[in-house]
């Protein structure tokens, strides 16, 4: 070995030692574009159903640390399939200053979710707390969903949830996922497993914060993947949606990326509809 290459070699051990166990945002999470994404994930088959009579909606979604452009502009293309809403992209200056005022949901996508928390800084996040406390929505995806956990002292403790592990960097890939009883009034009766795209999303647990409300979990996971050390067996049946309430706000979670999983576009739209009070939740119909 030359040693130039071994020079080479060892920065990089050391910076992958470096890397800490609970950190997203230590996390490398790029989103790729659909073209490297199956088309035929899920048998081109659409399985989350668009929601009927949608009203138009105001949404905001956070633009910057921690917050990739791809994942943004896969929110934004999905919210292009809502009638009549419009999406705006908010950095974390704007949201610290007040920003969030007017707009009925705030997206948290992909990325990192505490470099999102420090690109907020203490007055931004409490500036989002109190947007969903007033009764505003919260759609957290992936980091945006570490963000939203009670767990981290960077976290918007919005959701009464923890990660079950500090090893988050399980792996990507395409997980089998199924809708729950209290999940199909909002994401749509789907019957069976379906296919959705995971990227070391947080794993949770109900948390112990005696003063907020236990989630809901709307789809569960129904398979996992566990590499770099990280503990098997927590993924399955771990929720892969919940939902939940923050004052007099909602929260909506996503650990997987359904966003960029083919037949699961409506997935997130139902989510911001819901976080904004504006999904009408059908109860199943049981035949006899």
């Amino acid at each position: 070995m030359k040693v130039t290459s071994l020079f080479a070699f060892l920065i990089l051990a050391v910076a992958a030692h470096g890397q800490t166990a609970d950190a997203p945002a230590e996390k490398k999470a790029p989103v790729p574009s659909t073209k490297v994404i199956p088309p035929d994930i899920n048998g081109y088959k659409t399985i989350i159903a668009p929601p009927e009579n949608p009203a138009p909606l105001k949404i905001a979604i956070f633009e910057g640390k921690g917050a990739p452009g791809g994942g943004i502009e896969n929110v934004c293309a999905k919210v292009e399939l809502m009638p009549g809403s419009t999406i705006t992209r908010l950095k974390p200056e704007e949201i610290a200053s007040g920003g969030l005022k007017g707009y009925d949901v705030v997206v948290f996508s992909g990325g990192s979710g505490s470099a999102q928390a420090a690109s907020l800084g203490d007055e931004g996040r409490e500036k989002v707390r109190e947007f969903v406390k007033d009764g505003g929505g919260y759609v957290g995806i992936c980091a945006g969903a570490y963000l939203a956990c009670s767990n981290f002292s960077w976290g918007l403790g919005i959701l009464n949830a923890s990660t079950v592990s500090s090893k988050w960097m399980r792996g990507s890939g395409y997980m089998d996922a199924e809708v729950t009883v209290d999940g199909a009034p909002i994401l749509g009766p789907v019957e069976g497993v379906f296919k959705v795209r995971y990227n070391n999303g947080p794993i949770i647990k109900p948390g112990t914060r005696a003063d907020l409300p236990a989630y809901r979990p709307l789809a569960l996971f129904r398979s996992e993947v566990a590499n770099n050390g990280t503990p098997a067996g927590v993924m399955v049946n771990s929720p892969a949606q919940a939902v939940s309430t923050f004052g007099k706000g909602r929260v909506f979670i996503s650990s997987p990326h359904p966003e960029n999983t083919p037949g699961l576009e409506h997935l997130i739209p139902r989510g911001i509809y819901w976080a904004a009070g504006k999904l009408a939740e059908k109860p199943l119909v049981h035949m006899p």
